[in-house]
């Protein structure tokens, strides 16, 4: 099993862990953009059965292997229709964002129960697995969180400067999206990833920990 190691992101024992994690971290992400479009009037995403908890309906096969190979990857995206919308800058606004809010709020509850765990010492007579998923669930998490706001095509905070800036504006990211796109992909699979993604990823996501942490034990 050891040649099979060199061609994943991730430690072989874990790949079950982070496979369960990211299940729940990409369903509840897809399910927080369909839901928030359809509260605000669009039921494009409820036709398409979108508006559910089901994993099937959101996990891309392709986007999912890739996160175990190459260490990124993606779900399928929502249908989103504007014209539905009454505030469509607005209504755009809080889709887009509802979806990496997920993961952040999901982080949040992973990391009360991780140290609820750990505190009461229930955590040391629990298989080792347990305390290694919840450690995932909140890196994940917090990682799904960043990337996702990172503001190039195709991820969340593109489309949500999109709807802050002026339609003129608007018109003219969208005239050079494609470009946008390419520079995104050379940011994430060249080494250049060393310099831009993965430091703002691996300095972002221990800060946001080390912040629950201290919330948390104000009120414990």
């Amino acid at each position: 099993m050891e040649p099979l190691q060199h061609f994943l992101a991730y430690p072989l024992r874990d790949i079950p862990i982070v496979a369960a994690v990211l299940i729940i971290a990409f369903t509840i992400h897809e399910f927080a953009h369909a839901y928030t479009a359809y509260l605000l009037g669009d039921p494009t995403a409820k036709r398409e059965g979108r508006v559910t908890l089901n994993p099937v309906q959101h996990i891309d096969p392709l986007g999912a292997l890739l996160i175990f190979v190459a260490g990124f990857g993606w779900a399928r995206p929502v249908p989103v229709n504007r014209f539905h919308f009454q505030n469509p800058r607005l209504a755009g606004v809080l889709v887009s964002f509802m979806g990496p809010a997920s993961n952040f709020l999901l982080a949040f509850l992973g990391n009360i129960i991780l140290y609820i765990l750990i505190a009461t010492g229930i955590g040391a007579g629990l298989p080792w697995f347990v305390l290694s998923f919840f450690n995932y669930f909140v890196w994940l998490n917090l990682v799904l969180f960043i990337f996702n706001l990172i503001p190039l095509p195709p991820l969340d905070g593109y489309r949500i400067i999109e709807d802050l800036v002026s339609p003129s504006v608007r018109a003219k990211m969208t005239q050079y999206e494609q470009y946008s796109i390419l520079v995104f992909l050379v940011f994430l699979v060249t080494p250049l990833d060393q310099y831009t993604i993965s430091p703002l990823i691996n300095s972002a996501v221990p800060s946001i920990m080390r912040g629950f942490q201290t919330i948390v034990s104000v009120f414990s």
